[in-house]
């Protein structure tokens, strides 16, 4: 039967797992992409496609696929025609994550136990918006229902972070903290980077004139960003280049960038590697955690870029090599003060056992000190969640993984970490049926309970309430 209580439990150890020891456990959302603002406004979505489809380029990309016209995905339709539109392709989603999700969220969410298809809509699209216009349905209430602990948002070091000091005054039933994503530090290249300069200039109180003032900048940032409950730091690197420089070079790009000259690849690389690894040493100082989301290959349909901007549905897996790279990032910084507590992660599965071979060369001090980041993106299927489960297991310590995340803008993604707790079961089940895993309830059992929650809760060093 679809979804049923032991969806994707096919075994009766998976079975025993889930129900006994996952499916209870609070959730740590560690990385998402939630807006701190509209978390404390806490107003309720004015229907469910607001809360489903603004945003949404998991779902824009299958619409599109289904020829559905862009004036119906981000255009200037009806929110009801956007809601028929999606409605129209979610019976052609079989096979694909979506189908599992969309449903799951009906269920946990809303109790709407009937498909979604053209047929089912309008009547679906009356029910849930009854609920969400409802008390139970604004956006704390779906958090804190959904057994959410602790939200950990993305921001900018110009942000000012008011809405967590709010939010860290007002709200009782979970925490929401910042998390340091420096990407507009590091992109020097990019257009708006000096726009963004006199943003951090104005949030730090400080002038940044050269190389050395940005770094001291952003270690205030640091500094800031660490008082306000922040343990953990996020780049974006698409391309990951290594090469060092000296401070005079910095100091000399940096001059270029500010008065309008271009500057080569090269420059930009030394650039990136000399600031990420003096970022890296601020992290290791305030005992964070840094986590390098790698090998996207974005904005890849120029005319649609212009037309509707980056996060939209049009990135791709990026192929180049990453070791050489990498390691020369990670010997760098541990030939230093040491490396922090390291998440790696991949758009590419192919890099996962380059990522998990090299992490094992800096394991040292904590248990999973370095870890090999949950399916991301494009790969949080249930086969890419198996791969990555698979080859961390092989190759490292998954009792200690600190297990899924949303990277989500919705509200309503918090079923992801019950489709992945789901697959844990029944990736450890097929082991014990195997006669892999010895059929041990309280050795298997903590151990689903740790990558479920314990293990973030102990890592990332949070102050949970």
């Amino acid at each position: 039967m679809f979804l049923n209580d032991d969806f994707l439990l096919s075994t009766e150890t998976a079975r025993t797992l889930f129900h006994k020891h996952a499916n209870h456990m609070p959730i740590i959302d560690y990385h998402c992409h939630l807006d701190p603002k509209e978390i404390y406004e806490n107003q309720p979505f004015k229907n469910i496609t607001e809360a489903w489809l603004y945003g949404d380029h998991y779902k824009w990309r299958l619409m599109r696929a289904n020829g559905v016209p862009e004036s119906h995905i981000t255009g200037d339709a009806s929110d009801y025609d956007k809601f028929l539109a999606w409605a129209r392709t979610v019976p052609k989603t079989i096979g694909n994550p979506l189908f599992s999700w969309t449903h799951l969220e009906l269920r946990r969410f809303f109790g709407v136990n009937e498909l979604l298809n053209e047929q089912s809509a309008p009547q679906i699209w009356k029910s849930v918006n009854e609920k969400l216009a409802g008390e139970p349905f604004k956006r704390r209430n779906i958090i804190k229902n959904a057994n959410v602990k602790l939200v950990c948002t993305t921001d900018d070091p110009a942000d000012s972070l008011e809405y967590h000091r709010l939010l860290k005054e007002e709200e009782q039933g979970f925490s929401v903290l910042p998390t340091f994503r420096p990407d507009k530090a590091l992109n020097i290249d990019a257009p708006g980077f000096p726009d963004w300069l006199k943003r951090l200039e104005a949030a730090s109180g400080r002038t940044i004139a050269s190389y050395n003032d940005l770094v001291e900048a952003l270690r205030s940032r640091v500094d800031y960003f660490h008082d306000h409950g922040c343990r953990l730091s996020d780049h974006a690197l698409d391309i990951l280049r290594y090469k060092a420089g000296d401070v005079s070079e910095l100091e000399d790009i940096f001059r270029k960038r500010t008065t309008g000259e271009v500057l080569t690849q090269e420059e930009v690389t030394v650039y990136r590697t000399e600031l990420l690894t003096a970022l890296i040493g601020m992290y290791r100082e305030k005992d964070w955690t840094m986590q390098l989301h790698l090998h996207a290959y974005r904005n890849n349909n120029t005319p649609m870029f212009n037309k509707l901007g980056p996060d939209t549905g049009y990135d791709a897996l990026n192929d180049l090599p990453i070791t050489a790279s990498l390691s020369q990032l990670l010997d760098r910084a541990e030939c230093g003060a040491g490396l922090p507590k390291t998440i790696l992660y991949s758009l590419n599965p192919k890099d996962y056992p380059s990522l998990l071979t090299l992490m094992g060369c800096y394991q040292k001090e904590t248990p999973g000190k370095l870890q090999l980041g949950s399916g991301w993106w494009y790969n949080d299927t249930r086969s890419g969640m198996r791969q990555q489960l698979t080859l961390f297991a092989e190759h490292s310590l998954l009792a200690g993984f600190v297990g899924m995340l949303t990277d989500s803008r919705s509200f309503l993604s918090y079923t992801r970490h019950e489709y992945f707790r789901r697959v844990l079961c029944e990736l450890i089940g097929e082991w014990v049926q195997r006669g892999e895993a010895p059929d041990d309830e309280d050795l298997l059992g903590g151990m689903v309970e740790d990558i479920a929650y314990n293990n973030a809760a102990s890592y990332f060093g949070f102050d949970m309430k």
